[in-house]
């Protein structure tokens, strides 16, 4: 499998070259924003391993770039160690959040993780009332009409639609979708389920998602 890193700092590129070489991947590294984002958009990767602070075109503006283009996993690793800066990465997109220092056997298992969500995502097709998602060509439609979704969409639909009927508390839902643990306080969950009802709910009569007070979602068409 082929991974990009885009790392300003070359002794920290290098050693994550250098260990995820040894873990049998295929590594590309990049040490500007220009330089990650041509190499994002000329080559498939089954991962993109990406810093916020980068000189010519920040992580940020580099993973809405990315975003827009495809669904490769990515994971920020960064110093910015901050709440909102974990929840702004991951409303653009982002996979994972993992702040320096940090532990290269973590960063590796969260790596296979990503991968692994991956195959997972695209076993089968799923039919809830006239949406239907074909999960080998990751393409969701409504009453024919083709919605376009980001990774962080895609998956968190799934995770609904794989457990329609169930009551999925916010608590479930960030550690299935960003695999990670988040505040209590924090609203990341609901912000994507807002951005995913505007997209797939919104435009048709049927609604599918539904918000159980004080405890989370479900999605399943209710009379």
């Amino acid at each position: 499998m082929r991974i990009l890193i885009v790392e300003d700092d070359l002794s920290t590129g290098e050693y994550l070259r250098k260990g995820l070489s040894e873990a049998g991947y295929r590594i590309d590294l990049a040490q500007t924003g220009p330089d990650g984002l041509f190499l994002a958009l000329e080559h498939v990767y089954d991962a993109i391993v990406l810093d916020v602070m980068l000189p010519g075109l920040d992580g940020w503006q580099l993973m809405e770039i990315i975003r827009k283009k495809n669904d490769v996993p990515v994971l920020f690793l960064t110093a910015r160690d901050q709440v909102q800066d974990r929840i702004h990465g991951l409303e653009l997109g982002a996979d994972d959040y993992l702040i320096k220092p940090f532990s290269f056997t973590e960063l590796l298992l969260r790596i296979r993780t990503l991968l692994r969500r991956g195959v997972i995502r695209e076993e089968n097709d799923f039919h809830l009332a006239d949406l239907h998602i074909d999960m080998l060509r990751r393409k969701v439609t409504r009453c024919d009409t083709v919605i376009t979704l980001t990774n962080k969409e895609f998956a968190l639909l799934s995770l609904f639609v794989r457990r329609q009927g169930e009551v999925l508390s916010r608590t479930l839902i960030a550690s299935q979708v960003w695999d990670m643990n988040f505040d209590s306080d924090t609203n990341v969950v609901d912000v994507a389920v807002k951005r995913l009802r505007a997209k797939m709910d919104r435009p048709f009569e049927v609604k599918l998602i539904h918000t159980v007070r004080g405890i989370g979602y479900v999605c399943e068409v209710q009379s």
